[in-house]
């Protein structure tokens, strides 16, 4: 009865010319479909002001306000994503997030500030200028895309989601904090993953439209429940936490602008302007949309939006989400007012600490089960552009080999980047940041310098694949690429 539904639904957008993207779903599966958004969100979200917050030196209250400001900043930033304001914002289900290629640099900024509240004025002078210059770039980056052919965009996504599994496994190990004691890798941890993970594939088995669209969130809330049964949930926290916490602008003091930072965070929205034009045509690739160089200018207005946003209120760069890609591309729940929707739900998280507290209270192996699902797909969306690219050419398989490689190197050889000098490591050692710049760099070399012809999208080519039957379970397959340029 759900997939009928869902079907004839489909039609009936169908025939009044409604693209599933611009789809007004009742507000009862908006509210779902958000918070589910929300939930497979939040952890990658606070991750970032948890990490440089403790890298800073700050205290619990700072901490707790960093992640407030970044919550009530990612769902502002999402909606104008989503929904579009004036010239900004791509009209797509894309989620907007900080941008984990800034985590490295914005250390490195603020321990070279002194570190505490004082390196966060720093960071934030940075983070302010980047996002004014992101802003002012979009139009003419956007008509650089042909620079950004399938080699590219496919080798950055893949590298995107190769660098976060480990993160997702992290966690399904117990998480970062528990790194040295006999609890973390432990077979409960273990199990709580595992267990989570096999309860999403079993309900994108089944097949039922709702039960798969739902998958994540029914896993995070099954998973929890468990480890709730075992007592290893603790909602403590969540009674000692504020009900209301409203974050003011420049709450730690007016920033602060020096050069070097500022060339630094430069080079970082650079990556993540890249970073977005894969993930535009990621979900213009899994929802049949079309995407051009006005929407790819969209998309990069809000994440210099969002970034000049994040610097007044005391948050971070952003960039459009690749990981709750992975969340359109199982639910196959394409409407951006979902996305609009998780908006409000992040906004409202941000403004009451103890909403907040309650869904972190979910345990790091049930998300670390869900998000190696999740980054895993973001992996496999690079690997599905990446198949758009002539691999045969060799030219094109050492861009991908060789920015693999890169992009690997800052986990696997840290005293390499260790002996850099501060301003240089504070760029460089990202494994995104690091295997994007040389994807980007190669493909110059190899295509552009020398006149070859490379792939690019013709959109105007691009249509729907057919409505599977009703029998079919599987979602409509990936819209058609274009052959080589001539």
């Amino acid at each position: 009865m759900a997939r009928a539904t869902r079907q004839s639904s489909s039609r009936q957008s169908a025939r009044q010319g409604i693209h599933p993207v611009d789809e007004l779903l009742p507000f009862p599966q908006l509210a779902l479909y958000g918070f589910q958004h929300v939930l497979a969100f939040y952890a990658a979200a606070v991750i970032v002001p948890v990490l440089l917050g403790n890298a800073l030196g700050l205290g619990r209250q700072e901490l707790v306000h960093l992640i407030n400001a970044d919550l009530l900043t990612c769902g502002i930033a999402s909606i104008v994503q989503a929904l579009g304001v004036w010239k900004a914002g791509a009209r797509l289900p894309l989620v907007q997030g900080v941008t984990f290629t800034a985590v490295s640099p914005m250390i490195a900024i603020g321990l070279g500030a002194g570190g505490g509240t004082a390196g966060l004025l720093v960071v934030y002078g940075a983070v302010i200028t980047a996002g004014i210059a992101t802003f002012a770039f979009a139009p003419l980056f956007s008509r650089l895309v042909k620079y950004f052919p399938p080699v590219v965009i496919g080798t950055i996504l893949t590298i995107i989601g190769i660098t976060l599994i480990p993160v997702a496994l992290q966690d399904a190990a117990g998480g970062a904090h528990l790194i040295g004691t006999p609890a973390y890798g432990s077979a409960k941890n273990l199990a709580y993953a595992l267990g989570t993970l096999l309860f999403i594939l079993a309900l994108v088995r089944i097949g039922r439209p709702f039960l798969s669209s739902l998958a994540v969130l029914l896993g995070l809330v099954a998973g929890t429940a468990v480890a709730w049964l075992f007592g290893d949930v603790d909602f403590g926290a969540v009674a000692q936490a504020d009900w209301i916490g409203v974050t003011t602008p420049f709450h730690y003091g007016m920033p602060r602008f020096e050069l070097l930072p500022i060339a630094a965070m430069l080079v970082v929205m650079l990556i993540t302007m890249v970073e977005t034009t894969g993930d535009v045509y990621a979900i213009g690739e899994i929802t049949s949309k079309k995407v051009d160089a006005d929407t790819v200018a969209r998309a990069l207005r809000a994440d210099g939006v969002a970034t000049v946003l994040g610097g007044i209120l005391n948050s971070f760069p952003y960039v459009a989400f690749a990981e709750n890609i992975g969340i359109v591309r199982m639910s196959k729940v394409m409407s951006r007012y979902v996305v609009v929707a998780a908006g409000v739900f992040m906004i409202v998280l941000g403004l009451l600490p103890k909403a907040g507290s309650l869904v972190a209270s979910v345990p790091h192996p049930v998300l670390g089960g869900a998000a190696v699902s999740m980054f895993g797909i973001v992996a496999a969306v690079g690997i599905q552009i990446l198949a758009k690219a002539d691999l045969r050419e060799e030219r094109n398989t050492l861009i991908l080999a060789v920015s693999l490689g890169a992009a690997l190197l800052p986990t696997t050889v840290k005293p390499f980047f260790e002996r850099m000098p501060d301003d240089v490591r504070a760029v460089l050692d990202s494994g995104i940041t690091l295997g994007a710049l040389t994807a980007i760099l190669l493909n110059l070399l190899f295509n552009v310098f020398t006149s070859r012809s490379t792939m690019e999208i013709d959109w105007d080519d691009v249509e729907p694949d057919a409505e599977p039957d009703a029998g079919e379970g599987g979602p409509p397959g990936p819209a058609a690429w274009a052959a080589p340029a001539r």
